[in-house]
């Protein structure tokens, strides 16, 4: 551009073309080109590039590729493999590099084309996005659920260890509480925890708890076209950006509600940014979204799976694929079942009998040993072997106070032993823990003992164990063994001789 300026400012003096074609060492055909234009032209292609070789294959290469629309994607023609084909049954003889860039501008002409769309107050988007998170020291999969306001671009993000349907119900749920209002219409994708089944004139089958969220909350549900992501754009934009500025690097947090605490504050710090194209903060914004949206109903959701189900003759109950534990006075009895996301509810008619942690992977057992010890107090012979048991981690005090207790009553040691267990079922692990340790500091092993013992320390009195009262309980004492106590062993053997 400067020669261009030096060159026109030369000839506007009324230097001729020819010396100024001489003193700026150019020729006199580009000097008149600089006098025809005031930049530089370029290269400007006069007619249509003709391809000889390749014009009699389009029309095999377009039925190929549009072919490919019904495969998948990962089995589709590429431009190499066109090429080899072409040569192979057609007899093609021209190069790779025409294949290659028909197929190019083909795809940049059949791509396909967005309407920018505006986005009323108090309408929403949801979805869930994954990510990895470490939570009680254990890396894994965590499923965020995400809802954003287009209208403001205000968000809630939440995550779970699965993506089932009480999740989703449960994401709404906390959602709504934290903005403190409900959405007119949500756009959604055809997951199947929330669609049973597309109907053939569009219309969605909904899930029956997805369903009754809706009624609950009154909201008018749209769904995206399957695989077409963009119509639910803003909170597709929300997933990446909660992945790019939440999750790296990998969160750490002790506790899942942990992680969703943190995850609530992270969204209540982007209401004060302002997005690009806006004036207003996100803050702002959300004032008109929250004025155009229904308010709370009274009670919110309860957002659980409920099912039915059947007590077995080892006191458990099946729920998706897992068993979980009940006392066994409920054997054989028919039960129902609600699935939080996470803890598992069982009952019977009006009564709760048994709460377990969400288990997430297949065909495992969650039991609770105090569901059992009932039963293993009648059949003592299964203590040893019993499943319930196995991997209980109690406090050391109660190891020794078996062993003292079998090792002295042998299997009237073991059933008072289980008895003991079975104090748990109506007081604390730390008070009977420190109940069972006074109890061998005084040597009184035995169940009597102890229940006194933990009793007293509930009520707060001074314990009144005088072991006169109770000659059957008997009294322990433990000396450190000197290698001379075993002459007395020999001497009272002979004596005996």
């Amino acid at each position: 551009m400067e020669l261009y300026l030096q060159v026109r400012l030369a000839c506007a003096d009324g230097m001729s073309q020819r010396a100024a074609a001489k003193r700026f060492n150019v020729s006199r055909e580009t000097v008149r080109k600089m006098l025809s234009f005031s930049s530089p032209p370029g290269y400007r292609r006069q007619s249509v590039p003709q391809r000889p070789k390749l014009d009699g294959f389009v029309a095999i290469i377009d039925g190929w590729l549009e072919g490919d629309r019904s495969v998948p994607r990962k089995q589709r023609h590429t431009a190499k493999r066109v090429f080899d084909r072409l040569r192979t049954e057609h007899g093609f003889t021209g190069g790779y590099t025409i294949i290659k860039d028909y197929i190019r501008e083909r795809e940049q002409r059949s791509r396909e084309m967005f309407v920018p769309l505006a986005h009323p107050a108090g309408d929403a988007q949801a979805d869930f996005g994954e990510a990895l998170v470490e939570i009680g020291g254990v890396e894994q999969k965590a499923y965020f659920f995400a809802l954003d306001l287009p209208h403001s671009d205000a968000c809630y993000v939440r995550a779970y260890p699965a993506a089932v349907a009480e999740a989703w119900v449960d994401g709404h749920v906390h959602a709504f509480a934290f903005f403190g209002a409900v959405p007119r219409s949500i756009v959604y994708d055809n997951d199947r925890c929330l669609v049973a089944k597309i109907l053939p004139d569009g219309t969605r089958q909904r899930a029956t708890l997805f369903s009754a969220f809706l009624s609950h909350y009154v909201i008018r549900d749209r769904y995206a076209r399957p695989g077409k992501g963009n119509e639910k754009g803003n909170v597709e934009g929300l997933v990446g950006y909660c992945r790019r500025n939440f999750m790296v690097p990998i969160p750490k947090f002790p506790t899942w509600e942990a992680f969703n605490l943190w995850l609530e504050e992270q969204c209540r710090k982007r209401q004060q940014d302002k997005v690009r194209g806006q004036s207003e903060t996100i803050g702002e914004r959300l004032e008109r979204d929250l004025a155009a949206m229904q308010p709370l109903p009274a009670t919110p959701f309860e957002a659980c799976d409920q099912k039915g189900g059947r007590v077995s003759s080892q006191s458990l109950v099946r729920y998706r694929t897992n068993d979980y534990s009940v006392p066994v006075a409920w054997g054989h009895q028919e039960v129902w079942i609600r699935a939080y996301v996470d803890e598992v509810v069982i009952g019977c008619r009006s009564e709760v009998i048994a709460r377990h942690p969400r288990c997430y992977a297949r065909e495992e057992v969650v039991f609770d040993p105090l569901h059992y010890l009932p039963l293993i107090e009648q059949k003592i012979n299964a203590f040893d072997q019993a499943a319930p048991l196995q991997g209980w981690d109690l406090p050391e005090a109660f190891t020794t106070l078996q062993r003292l207790m079998e090792g002295r009553m042998h299997k009237h040691g073991k059933r008072e032993y289980v008895q003991v267990l079975r104090l748990l079922e109506t007081f604390t692990l730390a008070d009977l823990q420190a109940a069972v340790e006074q109890a061998i500091d005084l040597g009184a092993i035995g169940f009597d003992a102890v229940k006194h013992l933990v009793l007293c320390r509930i009520e707060r009195v001074p314990p009144r164990l005088d072991l006169d009262v109770y000659p059957f309980l008997p009294r322990t004492t433990v000396e450190k063994t000197f290698a001379r106590a075993y002459l007395s062993l020999l001497s009272d053997r002979q004596e005996a001789a």
